[in-house]
């Protein structure tokens, strides 16, 4: 049966990210053909008002209650993040983490491309520049580089989030990591997925080799209370009583730089995954570690408690009034038009906002080599001179 709980918080979600596309974001989106740098700078800001939401909804409406023990962040610092995906929402689950730990403004996502498609929350991706991906590897790898270098070229700070499990745990999934464990020799696992790690060696290899990588977060997640595997449940109102998290913390120094025996590497993280999950959900009571080896955050929960506030706040009262813009004035409501329309016409024409993005930065890229190459051309000459 529906739940009031579970409606409020999915509506919510998305109208918030359906009506900040084109109110919040829609309005900078001429930057882009001006300065990808800049665009990218603001509306990376304007994305992370929107991912305290779910966190103040969580947090403050649902009372669920957040563990995180290990090594934590360094506040700033150029990161891959990857997690065992136990559920299909763990991307956003971890956004509690990343509020107290990091900085939101700094996380992009790898996910499949179909999600870009959905209004609101697929807009909102769109403009934030996440990955998708096609599970194609060939297509895959290209766009990949083409946006990694993208953002080692603009020297934005960049945590990227990878699934190296490509999928969610379930039943079915489980079986085809069973399969992939007999053709492979490998031990079968009951709380993770054997990770596929072509994607993240060749993301390591790539930022690494631009210096833009200080480290690899190691994240370990897990639900002693209550999972909600889907969206659907969450509709239910089926929420998490609690959520934890085990980071630890890998300097780009210590990672090994054969691409084999980074494979291995990440491997040796899944087998750990499995020997702490087993011991997590075996353990009276479930924690990762005693409430003493919890690393303190770089927030105060005070200042994460203003920030919750502000959200529920904010994002109550701009739904209330877009609604009631929209109502009251023509102007508006063509606006409105305006934007959907350029969301939908540009994913048929372009592929999504990011690939607009990419091409403009192409283009200033190329006419500022023009503009160098003719400096040092007309060097010698205005010399002679």
């Amino acid at each position: 049966m529906v739940s009031i709980r579970g409606l409020y918080f999915v509506v919510t979600l998305f109208l918030g990210s359906f009506f900040g596309s084109i109110f919040m974001l829609g309005p900078v989106l001429p930057l882009m053909l001006l300065s990808p740098a800049w665009y990218r700078w603001l509306t990376d800001r304007i994305v992370a008002t929107w991912l305290t939401l779910p966190v103040a909804l969580l947090e403050m409406v649902f009372g669920v209650k957040v563990v995180i023990t290990g090594d934590g962040f360094v506040p700033g610092e150029r990161s891959v993040i990857i997690m065992n995906h136990r559920t299909r929402l763990d991307w956003m689950f971890l956004w509690c983490c990343l509020l107290r730990y990091s900085y939101l403004r700094l996380e992009k996502v790898c996910l499949k491309a179909a999600l870009k498609a959905v209004p609101g929350f697929g807009w909102a991706m769109q403009v934030a520049s996440f990955i998708f991906i096609h599970r194609k590897w060939e297509e895959d790898r290209i766009h990949m580089a083409n946006m990694l270098g993208y953002f080692c070229d603009i020297r934005e700070p960049l945590q990227l989030l990878l699934f190296p499990e490509g999928t969610d745990l379930t039943d079915n999934t489980r079986a085809r990591s069973d399969v992939f464990a007999e053709k492979n020799d490998l031990p079968k696992y009951e709380y993770v997925l054997h990770p596929r790690t072509t994607g993240f060696t060749f993301i390591v290899d790539t930022l690494r080799k631009e210096n833009n990588l200080n480290a690899v977060h190691d994240i370990t997640v897990a639900y002693p209370k209550n999972i909600p595997q889907t969206e659907r449940h969450l509709v239910l109102g089926l929420f998490p009583r609690e959520i934890h998290f085990h980071v630890r913390r890998y300097p780009v120094s210590t990672l090994p730089e054969n691409a084999d025996l980074l494979q291995a590497w990440c491997q040796e993280r899944w087998a750990e995954k499995e020997r702490r999950l087993k011991e997590f959900y075996s353990a009276t009571p479930r924690l990762f570690d005693n409430p003493e080896a919890r690393v303190p955050p770089c927030k105060s929960e005070l200042r994460v408690t203003l920030v919750k506030t502000a959200s529920l706040c904010y994002w109550t009262l701009f739904i209330a009034l877009s609604f009631f813009g929209l109502w009251m004035w023509a102007p508006l409501r063509m606006f409105f038009l305006l934007v959907v329309a350029f969301f939908l016409v540009q994913q048929k024409i372009m592929g999504g906002v990011e690939m607009l993005e990419l091409a403009c930065h192409r283009h200033w890229s190329t006419k500022s080599q023009k503009d160098e190459r003719s400096r040092v051309k007309d060097g010698p000459q205005a010399k002679k001179e």
